[in-house]
């Protein structure tokens, strides 16, 4: 039988490496592909994890096993017999620890956690575990800090070498200063940095702003704030460290009101996502106006202030490719209109468009935007009141006015009448068949739609479909 060779087994399973599945079968094949296939399995465990109490034990005992003799004895002696047992130990056939190039750390303080060892004693069993993981022979390239971690892991003599490559930075703002000043001077090449706001306290985040400033080539900065509080002055300092890497970002999510016209140093974006801050009122759009973003491609907003996302949309030159948008329930007429304008007029190129609205606004505008925008590849519409719109005008438009290009769709609705939809299928008879997907806001899927859709399918009129329940805002331009 021909063996295929290491070099390209591993090329092979770096295109699986997020298929657990197909990975978890390769080693079995011989000694060889299990040999290849153990590092992509094990360079990442946070991806397959699932936290469930079998698999914390699966995890703590392959790690237990890794610890040194020394590790093991400063545990027996801290009275953590019941961890640390002599038919514990033996060497595992591979060196696991050494795989992992993903450092989550919320993992490790899980599996620690379920041990409900004595609160004393988990510093100890942390600190050897730490150990473990950081060392002279390891390099990570992701970090990952969960909320009111406060172990000083850079004072590690090993982590220099370990985090030194680092290019994946996932944070809570809730952590202690002085790790992120650390890691600062010893991380100056992350690529992308992602920060959560769970709680704010108005506490100095000097490590925060610090760690950000001192990268070489941020390329992508993402920031979740789910907190109910404010915190201008924090965005305040946040902002004036970002316009220090403004020739280099290209991919930003911000969910907070710009405090500062700190946007239009970023010429160089591809990628804008804009949430409105959680449990709080937008105040001012005004530094969202004229925004000169030449290269933008992609364009997410959510409950942003319609006039600020249409003047996005008009400084963008005409090159937005996809464009996802979530207005608020107090939209006008006169304002939808604008929006749809704005989009036809200005995004000639567009492929992916997503529109939640509350009202039955759009409708008047949409077939010039299926006119004008030739290119327009799917189509996203998520109506949270369609008891007040008209989804068989909707119907009508697409199957009179869609572009030869357009096939993929996305419905989420509450009211739905059978009849409507089966006059658009029955009008897309000798086009792309179309991949579908619905989401409803019943549990069980309307039997009578099922057989529709298998009608038209077993017609070649729909290639794929699915269901969903309930309203996701975030819903990507991914069709099964």
């Amino acid at each position: 039988m021909w063996r295929f060779n290491e070099d390209l087994l591993f090329l092979i399973f770096e295109k699986l490496k997020n298929d657990k599945k197909s990975l978890y079968s390769c080693l079995l094949v011989n000694r060889t592909w299990c040999v290849t296939a153990v590092p992509f399995l094990w360079r990442n465990p946070s991806q397959f994890y699932y936290a469930t109490d079998n698999s914390k034990n699966i995890l703590y005992n392959v790690i237990l096993l890794h610890l040194s003799k020394e590790s093991r004895v400063i545990l027996k002696n801290q009275g953590m017999n019941n961890l640390i047992t002599d038919t514990t130990y033996q060497r595992p056939l591979f060196d696991y620890i050494s795989f992992w190039k993903y450092l989550e750390l919320y993992i490790l303080e899980d599996v620690i956690s379920s041990k409900m060892i004595e609160k004393s004693n988990a510093p100890i069993l942390r600190n050897e575990i730490l150990k473990l993981f950081i060392n002279k022979n390891t390099k990570f390239i992701q970090l990952s800090i969960p909320r009111y971690f406060d172990y000083q892991l850079h004072l590690i003599p090993e982590a220099k070498c370990c985090f030194s490559e680092l290019g994946f930075f996932h944070c809570d703002v809730k952590i202690d200063q002085n790790i992120l000043e650390g890691l600062a001077k010893i991380c100056k090449s992350i690529k992308k940095i992602t920060l959560y706001i769970t709680a704010y306290d108005n506490t100095d985040n000097y490590g925060i702003f610090k760690l950000i400033e001192v990268q070489k080539s941020l390329n992508e900065f993402c920031l979740f704030d789910i907190s109910s509080s404010k915190h201008e002055s924090f965005y305040k300092s946040l902002e004036e460290s970002l316009i220090k890497h403004a020739d280099t970002v290209q991919y930003l999510r911000i969910s907070w009101n710009p405090t500062t016209r700190f946007l239009s140093y970023f010429v160089n974006l591809l990628y804008l996502e804009i949430h409105k801050p959680y449990f709080r009122n937008w105040n001012d759009p005004n530094n969202l106006k004229n925004l000169s973003l030449p290269i933008l491609k992609i364009l997410k907003v959510d409950y942003v202030p319609l006039i600020a996302t249409v003047n996005l949309i008009e400084n963008t030159t005409g090159n937005l490719s996809e464009i996802s948008i979530h207005c608020d329930n107090v939209i006008h007429y006169v304002d939808c209109k604008i929006l749809i304008q704005a989009i036809y007029q200005n995004c000639p190129n567009i492929r992916y468009l997503k529109l939640s609205l509350d009202r039955n606004l759009l409708i008047p505008e949409f077939e010039n935007l299926l006119i004008s925008c030739q290119f327009l590849n799917g189509l996203i519409i998520n109506v949270c009141k369609d008891y007040e719109f008209s989804w068989d005008k909707l119907f009508q438009i697409l199957a009179k006015s869609s572009p030869i290009s357009l096939f993929k769709f996305k419905f989420y609705f509450k009211i739905f009448k059978l009849k409507d939809i089966e006059s658009f299928f029955s009008s897309w008879t000798n086009r792309n068949p179309i991949l579908l997907k619905i989401n409803h806001s019943g549990i069980k899927v309307d039997q009578k739609l099922v057989n529709l859709i298998e009608e038209y399918k077993a017609k070649g009129v729909i290639k794929k479909y699915s269901f969903g329940c309930g309203m996701n805002l975030n819903e990507n331009f991914e069709w099964i």
